[in-house]
């Protein structure tokens, strides 16, 4: 799913242009004429998610600043790029003063406004990262903090909302990676307990001698290396929420101390003589399905069932692709600003590649490839080639055909929607393949000629933008195009481009 870009002028023909331009940078855009209708967009729950605005200073009833005035009321951040006719530097300090993040002067060019929404959009996802990381933190994370705008999600939020609005146990099952324990933060981040201490346990990493130590606690000289007291992860997470990730990971002995603490309200501790009582909201989460493990006689029924009360079942990446464009851009925003590499964006061309991958590790296994492709990129935009070790099934490559000078331009092809900032359009062809059909290495001079053709396409016979994207000069172009061709080169460059 494309970002959205919401236009708000009273201008027809400026709303037209601003439209137009907006899809061809590759994002969806809503258009609305006044003021009013921006708040009402922005404060509809129903309207969708806007993730930028292109505003008009100058429009009928409530103008460009007075939006501004009210987003600030409200507690919107959305960036906002103001539009004037004037560009007078008192109207822009007073915009900028009032929360804009950039303005432009009517009539702007599409080169100028694709500069703006670029860079409103990667600081907006930086600014959301490093949020999202500060509410982690302090254990305020909610649901505004995941990022999704799949509509497989739409209906677990909902569960999950109204789960954080009691203390009734939660169980969430996935697949490894689907940020199980960012949904249980966010529960308790939105639930009266979220002034309260969160505290997750991993138990599939627990030694079977030390779970009960680790949850229940244990007295000193309750056993051998028990040197002081320990007072458990259920006394601790007391009053708060307690998170027990892999809990189907349990061996037997612990569920069944588990159970009763569960049904009592107590805990005790190993070693200890009377039980504790504590108060805690329990969040358990497992990438198996708890319901097999039972039938498997590997967890107990009864206790299934007491952490079973509201069940949510995280889909997988792969099942919600339209999320990807959105994570890759506030991935990289987190990790470029971390290793301070001047990374702008990701190519329309790897985006549509990353999108149709299976990513059996889910939204880890993208974090994780994006923190490479980041740290091991050498130019400001990542592409296909900075991706090379992502272990799962690609999408087919079917190989480039053969393309000669003479071939008429094929049509322009549409820009990848998303958060890309793309600069080129999505090639119409894939990507480069390096691999024969016999498994080797392709020579260098074949791959060197294919991508000469292929930029003779991508730049519509513009020979002179060919020569300066490839970083080589035209009489060199027109060589190596002779040698591709099998012709002797050429005295003198033809008269292209």
């Amino acid at each position: 799913m494309a970002a959205s870009i919401l236009i708000a002028d009273d201008d027809p023909v400026q709303r037209r242009l601003l439209e137009n331009m907006v899809q061809k940078c590759g994002y969806e855009a809503v258009v609305v004429e006044t003021g009013d209708a921006v708040i009402e967009k922005l404060t509809n729950p129903d309207a969708g998610p806007i993730d930028a605005i292109v505003l008009d200073l100058v429009m009928p009833g409530l103008d460009g600043m007075g939006v501004l005035s009210k987003m600030r009321e409200i507690g919107i951040s959305i960036p906002v790029i103001v539009q004037t006719a004037h560009g007078g530097i008192d109207n822009v300090v007073s915009a900028m003063r009032a929360g804009a993040q950039d303005f432009v002067v009517k009539p702007v060019g599409i080169e100028r406004l694709q500069v703006s929404l670029r860079n409103a959009l990667n600081t907006s996802a930086l600014k959301g990262e490093l949020q999202r990381i500060r509410h982690s933190r302090e254990g305020r994370l909610t649901f505004a903090d995941i990022i999704t705008r799949a509509e497989a999600m739409a209906p677990i939020l909902r569960i999950a909302e109204k789960a954080a609005t009691s203390s009734i146990p939660v169980l969430i099952e996935g697949e490894s990676g689907v940020g199980k324990e960012l949904f249980a933060r966010a529960i308790h981040g939105t639930s009266e307990r979220k002034t309260k201490p969160f505290v997750a346990v991993n138990c599939g990493a627990i030694p079977d001698n030390l779970v009960e130590s680790i949850l229940f606690g244990h007295e000193k000289g309750a056993f051998t290396g028990a040197t002081e007291r320990h007072m458990g992860k259920f006394v601790e997470a007391h009053g708060g929420t307690l998170f027990l990730d892999e809990v189907s990971e349990l061996p037997l002995t612990a569920q069944v101390k588990l159970l009763r603490a569960l049904q009592e309200g107590a805990v005790e501790a190993v070693g200890g003589r009377k039980p504790v009582k504590v108060d805690v909201r329990i969040i358990s989460a497992t990438n198996r399905r708890l319901l097999d493990r039972v039938k498997e006689g590997h967890f107990r029924e009864d206790l299934f069932y007491r952490l079973h009360v509201l069940p949510l079942t995280i889909p997988p990446l792969r099942t919600r692709r339209e999320d990807i464009p959105h994570l890759l851009r506030h991935f990289l925003a987190r990790f470029a600003a971390e290793e301070n590499r001047a990374i702008s964006g990701i190519t329309g061309e790897a985006v549509a590649y990353l999108t149709k991958l299976d990513w059996p590790g889910n939204i880890r296994q993208l974090e994780n490839a994006v923190y490479r492709a980041v740290v091991m990129g050498e130019s400001d935009q990542l592409g296909v080639a900075d991706f090379p070790l992502i272990p799962t099934h690609a999408p087919p490559v079917e190989p480039a055909p053969a393309l000669t000078v003479e071939r008429p331009v094929p049509p322009l092809p549409a820009m990848v929607p998303g958060s890309e900032v793309p600069i080129a359009p999505l090639p119409s062809h894939g990507f480069l393949p390096l691999l024969t059909a016999s498994g080797e290495v392709r020579p260098l001079e074949e791959m060197e000629h294919e991508i000469i053709r292929f930029a003779i396409a991508h730049y519509r016979g513009q020979m002179s933008e060919v020569a300066r994207r490839l970083k080589i000069g035209r009489s060199t172009l027109y060589r190596k195009l002779d040698e591709a061709n099998g012709e002797t080169p050429a005295t003198e460059s033809p008269p292209l481009g």
